[in-house]
């Protein structure tokens, strides 16, 4: 194998360094020898020679649309970005961050109030940061009321302060009698159930 190799090149079956001919450099001291140089010919213009540099590095900050020079080990603007931010801050731009809260809202309800209470009320609507709950029966209507306060602080650690201020609960719809057009105000019916 050693053969088909050019006459310069090092074996790659024995990486063991070759041992530089007397009269020779080797790497480590052509490049010793050529900063020593170049030091010499700094001190002979006159400038100033030694550790790091002369001037300070400019920094930009952060916020600016100036570039760096270099990007260095922080985050930078041209970094990849997370995608929730991108879609967070589109969502910002676009104002459509109610419509997101009002959908996380109804589709993580059970998430965010439990089960127990997601098993017996169910939301409605949203309308002017005000968040209709229908309950199955008005026991639970009333039990919900009393636990108003704590549903609120849950929705606005899900989806964010100021999306859902107040709660107008309500309970089962009772049967309408009002068929058509045409009815005769009143009560309705007079019979009796049960």
């Amino acid at each position: 194998m050693s053969d088909d190799l050019p006459s310069g090149s090092p074996d790659p079956v024995d990486p063991a360094p070759r041992p530089t001919p007397p009269g020779e450099l080797g790497g480590y001291e052509r490049a010793r020898k050529a900063l020593e140089e170049a030091r010499a010919q700094a001190r002979a213009a006159g400038k100033s020679v030694g550790r790091g540099r002369a001037s300070p590095v400019r920094r930009v900050p952060r916020g600016s649309q100036g570039r760096r020079r270099w990007s260095g080990s922080g985050p930078d603007a041209r970094d990849p970005q997370p995608f929730g931010r991108l879609v967070g801050g589109l969502a910002k731009d676009r104002g459509w961050q109610e419509k997101i809260g009002e959908g996380t809202l109804f589709g993580m309800w059970e998430q965010i109030v439990g089960s127990d209470i997601a098993a017996h009320a169910k939301p409605v609507a949203l309308r002017d940061n005000v968040l209709h709950v229908q309950a199955e029966s008005t026991a639970w209507a009333t039990q919900l009321r009393y636990v108003q306060s704590q549903i609120l602080a849950k929705i606005a650690a899900a989806i964010g302060n100021g999306q859902v201020t107040s709660l107008r609960i309500s309970g089962p719809k009772g049967p309408s009698w009002r068929k058509g057009e045409r009815h005769v105000r009143g009560r309705g019916p007079r019979d009796t159930y049960g």
